[in-house]
């Protein structure tokens, strides 16, 4: 409707687009695995040899990087690369290229090359020992949950909550106020991106609501098969840079 007001009035077009939705990904089991990058070219070759453990961390912990190299087994002038490795492969997970979020990494073994080796030669390593790592750290997708309140008049209080328990909504508590209640709820993000309008039509406009971040959950697995294959075909599509 604003939209189209700003059309008549001032002559804008809009465009709109829906918000994306922030997903993430994590892993729900402890994994290991080898990231070895060799190269022989002319001259100087390329090596990088680095042993990694991912483990999951509880929800909002982040990140965390754990050195246990001891014996000299990867110099320890590598050891910040091998850190950076992982902290850039991170950005783009294995499931939907989302942020892989609340999991330790140890780096435990490795080899290096006393000619051979160099920072990106272990940068490279860490992030393929990080990806091979996580295919076998059970990754799951993340999805943002909202604390949704909404006031409605006590008439619609019924719709309301009917609609938020179809929007995969908890509906955590009612309280009465004057002439309506307040419902507050966890909701996922993605099914609150229309949400106004829809509130609008329940109740002819005679609530209102207010959002704000909860925490992550898993996505349901028949959702995120199918939020997966809609980021496949997205990236598929896009032009290509």
């Amino acid at each position: 409707v604003a939209f189209e007001k700003l059309k008549r009035k001032y002559g804008i077009e809009v465009n709109v687009h829906t918000p994306k939705v922030p997903y993430k990904e994590t892993i729900r089991k402890t994994a290991s695995a080898q990231g070895k990058y060799k190269k022989q070219t002319g001259g100087h070759g390329q090596y990088g040899d680095a042993w990694l453990k991912l483990e999951p961390l509880k929800r909002g912990a982040g990140f965390q990087f754990v050195d246990e190299i001891v014996g000299g087994a990867i110099p320890r002038n590598f050891i910040p690369a091998v850190e950076k490795g992982v902290v850039e492969a991170m950005h783009e997970g294995i499931l939907g290229g989302f942020p892989v979020v609340d999991f330790r990494v140890t780096l435990y073994d490795g080899s290096y090359h006393d000619v051979d080796s160099s920072e990106m030669a272990f940068k490279i390593a860490a992030s393929m020992g990080f990806k091979k790592a996580m295919e076998q750290a059970a990754p799951v997708l993340l999805e943002p949950i909202m604390t949704v309140e909404v006031s409605t008049p006590d008439e619609f209080m019924g719709a309301v909550i009917g609609d938020l328990n179809g929007r995969r909504g908890r509906i955590q508590d009612t309280v009465p106020k004057a002439h309506g209640t307040i419902i507050k709820a966890a909701v996922p993000l993605a099914e609150m991106l229309k949400y106004s309008s829809a509130l609008n039509s329940l109740t002819g406009g005679r609530a209102t609501y207010s959002m704000d971040f909860l925490t992550y959950e898993e996505v349901p697995r028949e959702l995120a098969v199918r939020i997966l294959e809609e980021q496949k075909q997205a990236k598929a599509a896009a032009p290509a840079h």
